[in-house]
């Protein structure tokens, strides 16, 4: 099997779902994906031409559009073979995060424990937000997509989200209790 980036494949997955042009593959990146895999818009269409080329795709004019500019793709049964082979691969290695805050922290010496606190509050105060955002989609998921087939798949990824953010929160919460206590 040739092997691809990661963004291939996962514009392979979209064109799954109902998103058939470049425009919607952007939608449903920024509505969804965004939360644990970025894509930016410059790695689309240059992603779409090589799923062309390759024979993962076939691209036809839009049946819907009045554009005559606009563009549909549609996965050949080679592209739903090559992301189903992705898909049974286990992973080539452990995700790392890039994170800011740890950053900052592990340099922390350098600045004052009401630095430091403050930092850990915002952190606290942005990953309660995210928290939020991620229940509000899961109501949003349960309501507008009950019988979706692929909705149980955006849950786990919705929940992978929620328990990293409460697992965050409760990080910034032990470690401002234990700053405190020390300083």
């Amino acid at each position: 099997m040739k092997k691809y980036n990661d963004t291939t494949y996962a514009i392979l997955g979209i064109l799954t779902t109902d998103c058939k042009s470049g425009y919607e593959v952007k939608q449903l990146i920024d509505r969804s994906l965004h939360h644990f895999w970025k894509i930016s818009y410059g790695q689309i269409y240059p992603a779409l031409k090589l799923i062309v080329e390759e024979g993962l795709a076939e691209v036809s004019p839009a049946s819907s559009s009045g554009r005559s500019d606009k563009r549909e793709y549609h996965l050949t049964e080679k592209g739903l073979e090559t992301l189903r082979q992705w898909l049974a691969k286990p992973l080539d290695h452990l995700p790392s995060e890039r994170n800011e805050v740890l950053l900052k922290l592990f340099f922390g010496q350098y600045v004052s424990i009401e630095k430091k606190l403050v930092l850990l509050q915002d952190y606290e105060r942005q990953l309660r937000i995210r928290y939020e955002t991620y229940v509000s989609i899961e109501q949003n998921i349960q309501e507008l997509y009950p019988d979706e087939a692929d909705a149980k798949y955006w849950l786990f990824t919705l929940d992978y989200g929620k328990r990293v953010a409460q697992a965050g929160i409760d990080w910034c919460v032990e470690t401002s209790h234990l700053m405190k206590k020390e300083g």
